[in-house]
């Protein structure tokens, strides 16, 4: 039995530097010639040891034995003896023979090199001790990076974080040149650790981008971890503490302990362990109730929170729990977010103390929201605590009660605690509340540049009255939705009323949304008339919804004129008829940029007037022409449009159209992937690799 050397001695810095000098295909160190400086050849039972063999303890069969010369060597798989069995009897002559087997082809694999092997030797020592770490610092610049590419996360945490300071000074140091900028070969860490993120949250890699990617990763992995933990302390069967949760083998092979069996993987077994080491790198959390307790505090006192998010909070014990967590991050915490929670006064009080830090007389939050929970007992008094939070919120931007069982009684104290303390709050949403008649006492000046009632507040005619008279007040209102409220033709009138009296006093509203409120053909005919007559045009209109009927087409060309950029009619009954009337559409001032006209039913009409737009409108880059009963013909007169276009078009949405019978039509196949536009392709009908943004009969929608 040979004893396996000290890692030390078999993958030294020396070893790998004169393992540059040998051919990296494999070939042995005496074929290359000898380099001056000395070096030791390392022992088949060093190099075979690194590939998953180990020196034999005890004597087992010939089939599972290896010699070589004097060393006995145990393989992970058996070497096969049945070259060595009897010939199979002959088959009997009254049955042919089954004809010869087809030998799959033999794949020649090259041998892996001596710099690579070396390489993965360093990856498992630096997973299992720091004994190697002065050594690796000495490596040679490309080998150097070369590791840091390939290790796994805790190697590379630990390779980076105990980097001494000569190695960092002279890693930063030696830089290169990107586009003519300087950037510091510490970048490499942090692509580094992108790569490792993209390996693991693909998904992901692009909706986030972070500065620090190391960041980024531990933070996602703890997040993980404690999802992990809250699926197993909801089980009725848990009895034990939290941090002694478990981590399961499949999280523990993304930080590199695949096949790992050695007393290092306890160093991770457990919640508490990566909590302690990565406690630090989270920012942002989500917490389900059964983690709203006093140890999950200790789990994270190293934390400094940004963003929380509570889910199912319904028990004194979890306020409780909450409390500690939010008096442990009150420094930092910004954005803090209730989903599904019963918060009667008392929990909310206790809440809104936690929220003030300490030897300050305001608190940090920015962000506040409660959805789909109950929220303060019905006809309770207002609680102090959260009047005094709404009165400190120096930096208080956003605010929203949705779906919160609220009546008109909170929403006007809410506005006047707003009012006393001056607020600078700029979105306030209400949505899903029945407040209707609230705003009849509303009077005070409000700076806010965004405004919410939509989804079913149930707000009327008389409502929308008292809305003009409060967004008189609104000098700086950009966003006005006021969808899913019955305010009619009559409330509609009112608006109309703020909009010329704000075009006089020279203020105007970007956005309006009236989606599904009720309205009829003669009030939108008149209310689009009077905005075809105002000084400056809207960012964005949406009527949609509405059973407005093909009279108001003649008033949507008036419209169109205005250079609107952005217009919603999805669903308002246009037909044929409408379609046809707006086919009439002038060229010269069209300036739109995204239109949705799907659910009218239009036909044939619907893909001429497309066809139109596609050729009148450059900067038009997505159309919602989905549902429009079009029959097969009407891909015509959309690719004739596409084919002569010269805009951005980037989005075009054809689902829900009668037009499979031309899904072999090869002339009017239309690419989508090139340059960010549409483009048409050769006549030859050749669907590639990947179809998902191609013309096929299932869903006819084009993206680029």
């Amino acid at each position: 039995m040979v004893a396996r050397p000290s890692p030390i001695a078999e993958f030294s810095p020396l070893l790998l530097v004169n393992a540059t000098h040998i051919n990296d295909g494999g070939s042995a160190p005496h074929a290359t010639k000898r380099s001056s400086e000395t070096w030791t050849r390392p022992s088949p039972v060093s190099l075979l040891a690194s590939k998953g063999c180990k020196p034999l303890a005890n004597p087992t069969p010939p089939s599972a034995r290896l010699q070589t010369h004097d060393v006995s060597l145990e393989l992970e798989q058996p070497i096969s003896l049945a070259f060595l069995a009897p010939p199979p009897p002959p088959p009997p002559a009254n049955r042919s023979p089954p004809p010869p087997r087809r030998k799959p082809p033999l794949i020649m694999r090259s041998a892996p090199s001596l710099v690579s092997l070396s390489l993965e030797a360093v990856e498992n020592e630096l997973l299992r001790g720091d004994d190697l770490l002065p050594h690796v610092y000495e490596l040679p610049a490309h080998l150097f990076d070369t590791l840091v590419a390939r290790l796994p996360p805790l190697s590379l945490q630990k390779l980076q974080n105990e980097m001494p300071k000569w190695k960092r000074d002279d890693y930063d140091a030696d830089d290169c040149f990107t586009n003519g900028r300087k950037r510091a070969r510490n970048g490499s860490f942090d692509d580094a650790w992108r790569s490792l993120f993209k390996r693991r949250w693909a998904e992901l890699v692009h909706q986030v981008q972070p500065a620090d990617w190391q960041q980024a990763y531990w933070e996602m992995h703890l997040r993980n971890c404690i999802d992990e933990a809250a699926e197993v302390a909801l089980l009725p069967s848990f009895d034990g503490k939290l941090g002694e949760i478990r981590i399961s083998d499949a999280m523990l092979k993304f930080l590199g302990y695949e096949g790992q069996t050695d007393a290092s993987t306890s160093k991770y077994s457990k919640l508490y362990q990566h909590c302690e080491r990565f406690g630090h790198y989270i920012r942002y959390l989500r917490l389900q109730n059964v983690l709203c307790v006093e140890e999950t505090c200790h789990l994270l006192k190293n934390s400094r929170l940004e963003s929380l998010v509570l889910q199912w909070i319904r028990t004194k014990e979890h306020v409780h729990g909450l409390c500690q967590l939010l008096l442990q991050n009150s420094e930092t915490l910004t954005s803090l977010e209730f989903i599904h929670c019963k918060l009667p006064s008392t929990s909310v009080s206790s809440i809104c103390a936690s929220l003030h830090v300490k030897g300050m007389q305001s608190h940090g939050i920015v962000q506040f929201s409660v959805q789909a929970s109950s929220f303060l007992d019905s006809n309770s008094v207002f609680p102090s605590e959260f009047s005094s939070f709404l009165s400190c919120g120096r930096h208080l931007y956003s605010l929203r009660f949705c779906d919160t069982q609220l009546d008109r009684h909170f929403a006007g104290l809410v506005f006047t605690t707003l009012l006393d303390a001056s607020s600078d709050l700029s979105i306030l949403d209400l949505s899903d509340n029945e407040i209707a008649g609230w705003l009849s006492s509303f009077t005070w000046k409000y700076k806010g540049v965004r405004f919410h009632l939509s989804e079913g507040n149930n707000l009327h005619r008389e409502d929308a009255d008292n809305l003009r008279h409060a967004l008189a007040h609104m000098p700086a209102l950009r966003t006005l939705d006021l969808s899913e409220n019955p305010i009619g033709d009559d409330g509609l009138r009112h608006l109309i009323l703020f909009l010329v009296e704000a075009s006089g006093k020279g203020f105007f509203l970007a956005d309006l949304s009236l989606e599904n409120c009720e309205l009829s053909s003669d009030g939108v005919i008149e209310f689009l008339s009077t905005l075809s007559t105002l000084d400056k045009t809207l960012g964005s209109l949406s009527i949609s919804d509405n059973r407005l009927g093909s009279h108001i087409a003649e008033a949507l060309l008036k419209l169109l004129g205005t250079a609107i950029p952005v217009l919603n009619i999805s669903g308002v009954g246009l037909d044929s008829s409408g379609f046809q009337e707006l086919q009439k559409v002038s060229c010269k001032s069209l300036k739109l940029v995204k239109i949705d006209i799907s659910k009218n039913r239009g036909g044939i009409e619907s893909a001429k007037f497309l066809s139109k737009l596609i050729e009148c409108a450059p900067q038009l880059i997505a159309v919602n022409a989905a549902y429009n009963l079009m029959p097969p013909e009407s891909l015509t007169f959309i690719c004739s449009a596409l084919k002569v276009a010269k805009g951005n078009l980037g989005l075009l949405d054809l689902r829900g159209n009668n037009l499979d019978k031309l899904a072999n039509d090869a002339s009017m196949l239309v690419d989508l992937q090139r340059d960010g536009r549409l483009h048409r392709t050769s006549s030859r009908y050749t669907c590639p690799a990947k179809c998902d943004n191609w013309l096929r009969a299932s869903d006819y929608i084009w993206s680029s």
